[in-house]
């Protein structure tokens, strides 16, 4: 998994529980914690920090990375202004990921291992994404697209009636858009 990912994890845990939080996971993760942008480290690091976050945060594992997810968002959006500036709401944009953003990702991060999305929209308001990667993180995508939402003022109910961690080959995310309240 490349560094940037520890590297927003770790803004987002300092944003909201502080350096010494940081730290702690670190130490109950047993990992030194020099991560750099560019730098590849084993998938194991991670889920050792959000079993260590789960712990310490009193959440699921998944909620934990819900919760990374989402507060990854701003700092996404303040560091790549461009991804977002293109649209005006949080569907078109996921709609661009697999076209626009993952292209770019692999170019700032060499070797970045993406996940694999695909599309359906079976009616007004409601975007399918089928997620498939390795790393089953799909918890994960959830709190990127409920962040997505939150940037675009809108709300986003998500149902998963498949799931990889359940033995799908894919997992579905059935987001369903409305206006914030």
């Amino acid at each position: 998994m490349k560094g940037v990912v520890f590297n927003l994890l770790e803004e987002v845990v300092r944003r909201s529980h502080g350096e010494d939080t940081w730290d702690a996971l670190l130490d109950q993760a047993g990992l030194a914690g020099s991560y750099t942008s560019l730098g590849s480290y084993p998938d194991e690091d991670m889920s050792k920090l959000v079993l260590a976050a789960s712990r310490t945060l009193a959440m699921a594992p998944a909620d934990v990375l819900r919760w990374f997810g989402r507060g990854a968002m701003p700092i996404l959006v303040q560091r790549y202004p461009n991804f977002f500036s293109a649209h005006t709401s949080t569907r078109p944009f996921i709609l661009s990921v697999n076209d626009i953003i993952h292209p770019e990702v692999r170019k700032l991060y060499p070797g970045a291992e993406v996940p694999d999305f695909d599309f359906d929209t079976p009616e007004d308001g409601v975007l399918v994404i089928g997620y498939r990667s390795q790393r089953r993180l799909c918890a994960l995508a959830e709190g990127f697209v409920t962040g997505t939402a939150d940037y675009f003022g809108e709300q986003v109910l998500i149902q998963q009636p498949r799931c990889m961690l359940h033995g799908e080959e894919r997992c579905a995310l059935v987001c369903t858009f409305s206006a914030a309240a």
